[in-house]
């Protein structure tokens, strides 16, 4: 048989049959390895079970098998189990195929369920399991937000880039995840030594390594985590202020302590030196605002020893066939038995040896193929990482580009509107100084036509001077022709002198005005000269001026342009945010409404109460607002610039609608008729629904906006007609009060005739009867007057334990008054009032009928059990409201365990005195031929059918029965 097993090895195909049986025995050892791994010996867990089970997520891809054959184990019948467990889950998390954690996501719920079972066990191995559960979630949580992080947390500093994706928001997030990650991970480690009782457990003792060995795993997990925070904090600190991250500081430094008081901890246990090497922190955390101080960090290694190899046994399975291996290992030991190994097993081993050699360096060449492929493929993704990177820079800095030119455009518009401004101001500062150098050129102008004329005055004032001039130098010849003939005639020569002399005094005084007119004259000249020059000098600005005039025309009218031009750009892009705004408060209505949707839904508002008179005041506002808001929303199709009342009326609609919604379903709360709330709160999440169908269309703008309305309203209407229904079923509740205490005296009094007739009967039983009778009689009625007696005791501790609720909870108000106020709970004890008289009177008819000898036995057990139900019911209602510690709530229970008992008593005297009468009357059958036997026997038969018909018939009476009375009890108290 051993040499059949080499060819199964070296066989490259096998038939359908060979691997289902060699998946098979996969499967059969990876459940013994999962079995070994977590069995219930308090002792830590082998490495080679753990390995095992490693190996097959590998080989299955997955971990969709270890957890079918993990979840076959008892893991909520024995802690050892389940915290084995939580070991070797956190170990193929860690440690396993790449899609182990995927696989084990879709069982979280799972685990989830088992901490919160554990949990109860709030000592020991309880609290470990329920902390351990919470790390594993924990760990599955953040692989699930950061699926690019292995399960081992091994990351390279690219790669830790990688995932940050030069986003500051994303490394601050995940920094906090981490430090989420490392409270569990210490919460843990906290928990596992505060479960060791260093007198009973330590590190060398097995129960003592079975608590610590998961803490191996959590040192890996919480130095990789260190390492990453601290890198991650220092790059926060290097792009945000320092006041922003105080609290990721302080959140650091405490878990920095407790971190190194746990490495401390560990390195001086004897179990963890051959296990693991603990790495070493610094005294003092990293003082993250001195960036500096990076360079000079160190990061922790953590190091284990290296792995024991897995036998050649259990090597072999999981390479070969092992179809053959149990018969080879029967030749083998008996071999050994006779002392020697055969030839042909030697041969075969070192051929299969040979084998795996061969095997093992294909699939050492196949591994390198795939790694160089790998790298190569990592290479080309980085690359394109990095290519894409560079994209996403220049996108954003083009975007940013764009921002900084819309930014400049805005800013150049404002300046441009700032100099159109100042160009305005200083065109009518020119045109002022324009206006005024017109009025100085017009005067220069008029005085130089003035001077012009005074110059003609004073030429022609000269010309008649120049005259005299010559009249008087010819006058001066005449007088020296006259002087010489004065010298000629001697007569004449004085009157000849006195005119010289006149004529030379005339001509001194035409000399004087000469002068003076030529100096004038010359003043003149100068005067024009310097008037001549102001006035071409005065040209000269006035021509700059009108240049200067028609550029700023020109730059006006460019001004003018660009003014409309971005007036309109400026309106289009109001008319934008305004429409964007609108869309916005629209979205900002429907979120309101949607929160008032769901808040009908909330458990926690099932216990407020709102009453329908104040929800009748709400019903107008609504309907007003939705008025308003239809008339606002035409006004808004025909002019857009009333979309800011459309905002407005929007909102107030929703928040109005809300409000009533929210206190339509507190009206709902206090509806006794359970259908009529279901209804009213049905119709209020129909409201909201249509509610958010109108905001809908006034987004959407669509036609229908008015018939909408209308429909809400309709709706608004209809929830306030039914909550005005509710008015009449309560003011069933006002009398409610007295009707309790009647109902409590009717039940007490019913009890009281009930035992009183229980003991006649029992005496005159005694007087009249004897015998097997006699006995029957006696039995039951002592037992039914133990009932009655407990009942008693049951309802008198009922009254009292009522009586302290009713003085706990009424304040200053009567009783009557607390009964009103709580009609749910009344009503409630007005049932069971009812169902414990109606039961004493039933149980007093069915023990008068039996001791009379006209009833059965089975009507007695019925009415009993019967009472004992309806007492439960009272012992229910009266503990509702009553204190926990309370002292007659503690002598209720006990009285109703007493009235379980005791029903428990007649119903076993029931069935006892039955029996005694059965055998009493047992049928002779020693006289019945054969043909008589026979005959009773098909008899009896059809008696069995009748009674199995008639059994059948009578369930489906008293189920029929049941919902009849239970519809009636409904009625009663509605």
């Amino acid at each position: 048989m051993a040499s059949l097993s080499l060819p199964r090895v070296l066989q490259q195909r096998k038939t359908s049959l060979e691997l289902e049986r060699e998946n098979f025995e996969k499967f059969q050892q990876l459940s013994v390895s999962i079995g070994k791994a977590v069995n219930p010996i308090e002792a830590p867990v082998k490495e080679k079970h753990v390995r095992s089970a490693i190996i097959g997520t590998f080989q299955e891809k997955g971990a969709g098998t270890f957890w079918m054959f993990v979840l076959r184990q008892p893991l909520q019948e024995n802690r050892i189990v389940a915290w084995k467990f939580c070991h070797v889950l956190h170990k193929v998390l860690r440690e396993g195929h790449a899609r182990s954690i995927s696989d084990s996501q879709r069982h979280r719920g799972k685990l989830e369920n088992l901490g919160k079972y554990w949990q109860h066990l709030r000592e020991g191995y309880g609290r470990l399991i329920q902390t351990y559960i919470r790390l594993l979630v924990t760990k599955l949580d953040f692989h699930k937000r950061n699926p690019r992080i292995p399960g081992n947390l091994q990351l390279t500093a690219d790669e830790l880039e990688a995932i940050g994706e030069n986003d500051i928001n994303i490394f601050f997030q995940l920094s906090v995840e981490m430090f989420d990650y490392m409270d569990d991970i210490l919460s843990l480690q906290r928990a596992a030594f505060d479960s060791l009782d260093m007198s009973k457990s330590n590190s060398m003792t097995s129960s003592g390594q079975c608590r610590l060995a998961p803490l191996i795993p959590c040192i890996q997990d919480a130095s990789q985590l260190y390492d990453y925070c601290v890198k991650i904090l220092f790059k926060l600190h290097g792009a945000l202020p320092a006041d922003t991250l105080t609290g990721h500081r302080d959140r650091f430094s405490k878990q920095f302590e407790e971190l190194r008081t746990f490495y401390i901890t560990i390195k001086h246990m004897q179990y963890f030196k051959q296990l693991i090497t603990i790495p070493s922190l610094p005294e003092h955390p990293p003082n993250f605002l001195i960036q500096s101080e990076l360079r000079t960090y160190v990061t922790p290694v953590v190091t284990l020893p290296p792995e024991e190899p897995i036998d050649a046994d259990s090597a072999v399975d999981s390479l070969i066939d092992t179809s053959e291996t149990n018969s080879l290992a029967g030749d083998q030991i008996d071999s050994t038995r006779n002392g020697s190994i055969s030839p042909d097993v030697l041969a075969e081993r070192d051929s299969l040896i040979d084998h795996l050699h061969q095997e093992n360096g294909r699939q050492r060449q196949e591994l390198h193929r795939l790694l160089t492929e790998h790298q190569r493929i990592v290479e080309s993704l980085r690359s394109r990482i990095l290519e894409l990177e560079s994209i996403l820079t220049d996108k954003g800095n083009e975007i940013i580009l764009e921002k900084q030119l819309s930014h400049d455009l805005q800013n150049q518009k404002t300046s441009l509107l700032s100099k159109f401004q100042e160009v305005t101001d200083k065109n009518k500062t020119l045109e002022e100084k324009f206006q005024k150098l017109k009025e100085v050129y017009s005067k220069l102008r008029e005085e130089h036509i003035s001077l012009i004329r005074k110059k003609a005055d004073v030429d022609k004032q000269l010309g008649n001077i120049k005259i005299l001039h010559e009249q008087s130098e010819r006058r001066g010849l005449e007088a020296d022709q006259r002087l010489q003939e004065l010298v000629q005639g001697q007569a004449t020569a004085e009157q000849e002198i006195q005119r010289v002399a006149q004529a030379r005094a005339e001509l001194d005084n035409v000399r004087t005005q000469f002068d003076a007119a030529k100096t004038e004259n010359l003043a003149l000249v100068a005067k024009i000269d310097f008037v001549t020059s102001e006035k071409a000098v005065v040209e000269g600005d006035l021509h700059d001026l009108l240049t200067q005039k028609e550029e700023l025309d020109v730059r006006i009218s460019e001004l003018l342009s660009e003014a409309e031009h971005s007036k309109a750009q400026f309106k289009t892009d109001t008319d934008a945010a305004l429409y964007e705004l609108l869309l916005n408060c629209i979205s900002e209505a429907d979120v309101i409404l949607q929160t008032a949707i769901h808040g009908i839904d909330n458990p926690a508002i099932s216990t407020v109460t709102c009453t329908p008179d104040y929800l009748r005041s709400l019903v107008e506002p609504a309907l007003q607002s939705l008025d308003d808001l239809d008339t606002v929303y035409h006004s808004y199709l025909l002019d857009s610039s009333q979309r800011s009342q459309l905002a407005r009326n929007s909102i107030h609609t929703a928040y109005v609608l809300a409000v009533y919604l929210i206190h339509a379903k507190s009206t709902s709360n206090t509806a006794t008729d359970i259908t009529l709330g279901d209804r009213l709160t049905d119709e209020c999440k129909q409201l909201g629904s249509q509610s958010l169908i109108m905001l809908s269309n006034i987004k959407e703008k669509a036609t229908s906006v008015t018939d909408q309305i209308t429909i809400v309203k309709n709706k608004l209407k209809d929830i306030s007609a039914q909550a005005d229904t509710l008015i009449n079923t309560q003011s069933n509740a006002e009398v409610i009060g007295d009707l309790v205490e009647n109902e409590l005296l009717g039940m007490d009094k019913a009890i009281e005739e009930a035992a009183a007739r229980i003991q006649d009967m029992l005496n005159k039983s005694r007087a009249a009867d004897s015998g097997l009778k006699l006995e029957v009689n006696g039995k039951i009625l002592d037992s039914c007057t133990e009932l009655m007696r407990c009942i008693r005791v049951l309802v008198k501790k009922s009254r009292l334990l009522q009586t302290e609720i009713v003085a706990q909870g009424k304040g200053t108000a009567s009783a009557t008054e607390f009964y009103k106020r709580n009609h749910q709970w009344s009503e409630g004890l007005i049932s069971a009032a009812k169902a414990i008289a109606m039961g004493a009177n039933f149980l007093l008819e069915a023990a008068d009928k039996v001791v009379a000898g006209n009833g059965k036995f089975e009507q007695l057990v019925v009415a009993s059990q019967g009472i004992a139900a309806s007492t439960a019911q009272l012992v229910v209602a009266s503990r509702v409201k009553a204190e926990r510690n309370s002292t007659n709530l503690v002598a209720l229970s006990e009285a109703s365990r007493e009235v379980t008992q005791a029903t428990g008593g007649v119903v076993a005297t029931a069935k006892s005195c039955s029996q005694l009468v059965e055998e009493n009357e047992d049928l002779d059958m020693s006289g019945l031929s054969l043909h008589q036997a026979k005959r009773l026997e098909m008899e009896a038969q059809v008696r069995v059918l009748e009674l199995e018909q008639a059994l059948q018939n009578e369930r489906l009476r008293l189920s029929a029965l049941r919902r009849h009375h239970y519809q009636m009890a409904g009625d009663n108290e509605g």
